[in-house]
């Protein structure tokens, strides 16, 4: 059966909700809400626990694959945790939730290239506001501190939100993240002083993708600052965080967590 859409309307979005029902091994409520942007139709995936209360909101930027079956798995376990966890559709603009699961690149490779071609389109700018948009859409723009994870090209989003936002994104982790520091006038790495809420990085020591000296500036930049959590997984590639895939490190994945959801604790309780 497919899931019925609920229809709401704001002087701000209008939104479609379609409700995937709840979760019983889990106890989650699980829903996806359709919210109308100047950039098209944008899809924003929601998972909370099922009981009523108030549970801090995390909203998660994703990496470059898209919201596959890994960034599912992953609101999950964040939502078993007790958070309720917002992750937009940042590549709404190539098309309804696009993604590519580990066993398409496997069996194409080329597909790579698409995936490299969602993140070239993809701008700083938008993804800010694509994240405005979805705490809008879920009520959570009225939520007095929230938290972020943001996963490669998505820790990037989370330094801009954490600058842009001081005092509304309270916490932010990146995980094996990416695009810290670059040659332009607003690189992130120029805004650490920016930075008041709590931020862990995640980095592994054998990253393929964005090595520690990509880093570096970046990390330079924030040595000092009591709120900034650096910790170098040994042997760790990138992409360390999500079980099945190849770069897997359980070690980096596991540790991540932990420390992730003890700033959570801290900072959003």
């Amino acid at each position: 059966m497919l899931p019925h859409p609920v229809h709401e309307h704001s002087g701000r979005n209008r939104v479609r909700r379609c409700l995937l029902g709840t979760l019983s091994a889990m106890d989650l409520l699980e829903e996806i809400i359709d919210v109308e942007t100047n950039d098209g139709e944008m899809a924003v995936v929601v998972k909370q626990p099922a009981e009523t209360g108030e549970h801090p909101t995390v909203v998660i930027f994703i990496d470059a694959p898209g919201i596959r079956t890994a960034t599912h798995d992953f609101m999950r376990k964040l939502a078993s945790a007790g958070y309720r966890v917002i992750t937009p559709d940042l590549h709404h603009r190539q098309g309804r939730m696009v993604h590519l699961e580990p066993e398409q690149a496997k069996a194409d490779p080329s597909l790579r290239e698409q995936v490299m071609a969602w993140i070239k389109a993809m701008t700083d700018e938008q993804i800010q506001m694509d994240f405005d948009q979805a705490l809008a859409a879920t009520g959570a723009d009225e939520a007095p501190k929230i938290g972020a994870i943001g996963f490669c090209l998505g820790a990037r989003a989370v330094v801009r939100s954490m600058t842009r936002l001081p005092h509304r994104v309270a916490c932010g982790a990146g995980w094996h993240p990416s695009f810290l520091a670059d040659d332009a006038d607003d690189s992130p790495h120029l805004a650490v002083d920016e930075i008041v809420g709590e931020l862990y990085l995640g980095i592994g020591d054998a990253d393929q993708v964005q090595s520690i000296a990509m880093h570096q500036r970046f990390l330079d930049a924030a040595e000092g600052n009591d709120n900034i959590d650096v910790a170098i997984w040994p042997d760790a590639d990138h992409g360390f965080t999500w079980p099945g895939y190849a770069t897997y490190d359980e070690a980096a994945s596991n540790g991540s967590w932990d420390r992730t959801i003890a700033m959570f604790e801290r900072c959003l309780s």
